[in-house]
């Protein structure tokens, strides 16, 4: 099933900066709609809502597609979200380059939520790992030997700084948000910022100027190509 841009009277290419403001900058609906009105183009900040919640995860499925095969090892890590004054949990996977595999909001931090984690990651990704690399938590040594009995697991906190850093950019964005308002909205927004705003953020300090540039001019050619398709992958 596809979606597309018929029936939006605005063109492909505002509807995507303004998915892509929103999601690579800590930016509010209205401050988006605000940086559209200093280029004269009108559009609510309610507008902008709908645009990312429409086409934010559908660009993300996009971009994913278009992604490397990851490597064989995994690094796997999670970290608390509250929302409404609860604790619930954010599983993040990301492989040796640091690049985010996928991301998962739970109410628990269980066997199975580690689990159901693991069949997402294996759907999404459409591979195996070698090695997988996780915290102390015991809910992934019980769910790995349930779903991945033969793949090495390694569970040194030391060795999942990958993992770890990866939720930077994430603490962020939450403390800009406010936090989330619940576990679905959660999932939804991360699940489509977590493959946008790192495809933006390559590493920088490896990287000399022009060839920076020359990265992120690659980066902004495949973004538009993903975007600019008037057949979207759904995305419920």
């Amino acid at each position: 099933m596809e979606t597309s841009y018929r029936g939006f009277r605005y063109p492909p290419e505002v509807i995507a900066h303004c998915v892509w403001l929103y999601h690579r900058f800590p930016l509010s609906f209205r401050e988006v709609e605000e940086m559209m009105l200093e280029r004269g183009i009108v559009v609510t900040y309610e507008t902008v809502r709908q645009w990312a919640r429409k086409f934010g995860r559908a660009y993300a499925a996009t971009l994913r597609r278009r992604r490397p095969r990851p490597g064989g090892k995994w690094h796997l890590d999670e970290v608390f979200l509250k929302i409404n004054g609860e604790l619930k949990y954010l599983w993040r996977a990301v492989d040796a380059d640091g690049n985010v595999l996928d991301i998962l909001v739970t109410h628990r931090r269980d066997t199975a939520a580690a689990r159901r984690f693991f069949r997402q990651l294996m759907k999404g990704t459409g591979s195996m790992p070698r090695v997988v690399v996780t915290g102390k938590l015991r809910s992934y040594r019980a769910a790995l030997r349930e779903v991945l009995p033969s793949v090495e697991h390694r569970a040194y906190k030391g060795l999942n700084s990958r993992a770890e850093n990866s939720h930077q950019p994430t603490r962020q964005r939450e403390r800009a948000m406010k936090g989330f308002r619940s576990v679905g909205s959660a999932q939804r927004f991360l699940a489509a910022f977590s493959r946008i705003s790192p495809y933006f953020r390559p590493h920088r300090h490896l990287l000399t100027a022009p060839d920076h540039r020359r990265e992120m001019t690659t980066r902004f050619t495949t973004w538009r190509q993903a975007t600019t398709s008037t057949g979207l992958p759904a995305v419920a």
